[in-house]
């Protein structure tokens, strides 16, 4: 191999590590600004204003308003005849009491990933997995005091897996639930 030759895959290899670490650097800037603007945009277009950002100022006020009234004044009467109205769908009440006690569980005044631990899947290996307590008691089911009820998140997905597993097998993780979260979310890559 000649030298110039030499010099020249050399000096490419080092450009295109250079793209490559740029790109790292930019991508996730990038990508976080253009969902936010194509957000932003989508909720501004939902009411047509000629004003930029009128649109989301509206929404935002209208649903900060509502929620005001509706904690005062409407909730309790909606929320007792939504109640019967649920009760004549049971499969749909099922859907919704689960996707309102998720939502709460995140954003609520009772969340419930607050007790970040990394549980024992077999005692025949040393795999662990991380998750989060989301009940101690779950006699009202028919289980005994000595299962937990443990969430594991996938990672790169808004899903996970609940399991009931023996108290024994759970390890307390003492860190910040939502760095925890983060971590198992980000499949170990985000740093904490």
């Amino acid at each position: 191999m000649k030298q110039s030759e030499y010099i020249y895959k050399k000096t490419l290899r080092k450009i295109i590590q250079s793209f490559f670490q740029g790109l790292l650097l930019i991508a996730p800037i990038s990508i976080t600004i253009f969902v936010i603007f194509k957000l932003f945009e989508f909720i501004d277009g939902l009411i047509p204003v000629r004003i930029p950002g009128l649109g989301l100022l509206i929404i935002l006020g209208s649903i900060t308003i509502i929620g005001m009234l509706g904690s005062l004044i409407i909730r309790a009467p909606l929320t007792i005849l939504f109640n019967r109205i649920m009760d004549q769908v049971p499969l749909i009440k099922m859907l919704y009491t689960a996707i309102s006690d998720l939502l709460s569980a995140f954003v609520g005044q009772k969340k419930k990933f607050t007790e970040p631990v990394m549980v024992i899947l077999s005692r025949d290996s040393n795999i662990r997995k991380l998750g989060f307590i989301t009940e101690r008691d779950m006699k009202n089911i028919g289980i005994g005091p000595e299962f937990v009820a443990v969430y594991l998140p996938h990672s790169y997905n808004f899903s996970g897996n609940m399991f009931v597993v023996p108290s024994e097998n759970v390890i307390p993780v003492v860190a910040n639930s939502a760095d925890f979260m983060k971590f198992i979310v980000s499949g170990g890559v985000t740093r904490v």
